[in-house]
């Protein structure tokens, strides 16, 4: 993927509408996340009015949401390497030190390096309400850690998708058998324009082999709602895709990845013990 990032939209455009040859089954293949190399995952906050007053009521220092929705500048912050982010049918992860954890179903702007948007996937911005909601600068450790970040396996074209600034968004969760939560919302109601995430995102920085943009989430759950190892969690972008995940809690559950880094026959392995 890195290396297709690297070459302008025309030319993405006609490799792919080009491409040829004889089909393959997707149960003979490894799925994978959409991100390797050089390539980076990033996310957007605060973006949707659900998201500004689902900060205000878990934060201590709840003015500085407020403030961040209506500013010039949006809440961009990294989300993750490549050999981190899990994909389809794999687990995510609660921190085994935060007690209030939650999905979040967000639209990614697939990037190249000249800023273009060629694609869209499907995020899930796993986060620790409880440590983000006890300091802002803990939001790093809240968003960044081993199994917070999954991305749906499959890239829509960016030129499939007729108007990305409408597409319904929905998030359920599953447990012992039966549906706990779920959530509906439509990117309609992003208050941000992606032109602008995409702009302040490579105003500074160089993305050599592109980047995903995750575009923040118009679905959180109430405050009593917290996800538990077991649970899985469904979500879909209308057009785009889905993506469904299992739970687990704690860094020894999400050790695979080191391994699968180097060998993504790992990442076959660990469907199969799901």
């Amino acid at each position: 993927m890195g290396d297709l990032l690297t070459r302008p939209l025309g030319e993405i455009t006609a490799l792919v509408e080009g491409a040829s040859g004889p089909g393959r089954d997707l149960g003979d293949l490894v799925p994978l996340p959409p991100t390797d190399g050089l390539m980076e995952v990033w996310a957007a906050g605060v973006t949707y009015q659900r998201s500004r007053e689902a900060r205000t009521e878990e934060s201590t220092q709840a003015d500085a949401y407020t403030a961040v929705y209506d500013a010039k500048r949006p809440e961009l912050f990294f989300k993750s390497v490549p050999w981190r982010v899990v994909t389809d049918g794999e687990p995510i992860a609660v921190r085994e030190d935060s007690g209030l954890d939650v999905p979040e179903a967000e639209l990614a702007l697939v990037l190249n390096a000249y800023a273009e948007v060629v694609g869209y996937t499907v995020c899930d911005d796993v986060s620790s309400r409880t440590i983000e909601g006890e300091n802002p600068l803990y939001l790093p450790q809240a968003k960044v850690y081993a199994g917070s970040c999954a991305l749906a396996a499959g890239v829509r074209p960016a030129w499939e998708v007729a108007d990305p600034n409408d597409l319904a968004v929905s998030l359920t969760v599953e447990r012992d058998g039966g549906v706990v939560w779920e959530g509906h919302t439509s990117t309609a109601r992003l208050h941000r324009t992606f032109a602008d995430l995409v702009e302040h995102l490579f105003r500074e920085a160089p993305f050599p082999q592109g980047v995903i943009l995750a575009t923040g989430t118009g679905i959180v759950p109430e405050m009593s709602f917290t996800l538990r190892p077991g649970d899985r969690v469904t979500m879909e972008v209308a057009e785009v895709g889905h993506l469904s995940n299992p739970v687990v809690a704690g860094k020894d559950a999400m050790s695979w990845l080191v391994a699968a880094a180097t060998d993504p026959r790992e990442r076959a392995s660990v469907r199969l013990r799901r």
